[in-house]
């Protein structure tokens, strides 16, 4: 009996590790999703501030074809064509 006693020990031993090892794993395994969840927030923020940066960009290209440089002359004129184009299309709905 003692034989048997000493190997029901061990194995609650054995199980309680085992149950001790699942709690840290999943408390790691919470603090990466939770870092992962950070992350995305963090990368969507990027996207955005990317996005308005290139509007932005785009505007100053703009800004500066105006202002008389060479090289973005050929989009600004058809950013130009394509506004009066609009104002046409508006003041013939209004004619109408």
């Amino acid at each position: 009996m003692n034989g048997l006693s000493e190997i029901v020990d061990s194995l609650e031993n054995k199980l309680n590790k085992l149950v001790q090892k699942q709690a840290v794993l999943e408390q790691q395994n919470q603090e990466l999703r939770d870092k992962i969840a950070q992350s995305a927030s963090v990368i969507h923020s990027q996207a955005e501030q990317i996005a308005s940066l290139e509007k932005h960009i785009e505007t100053l290209k703009t800004a500066n074809s105006l202002l008389g440089s060479d090289d973005n002359k050929r989009e600004t004129k058809l950013k130009i064509n394509s506004l009066i184009r609009e104002i046409d299309y508006c003041i013939a709905q209004l004619s109408d």
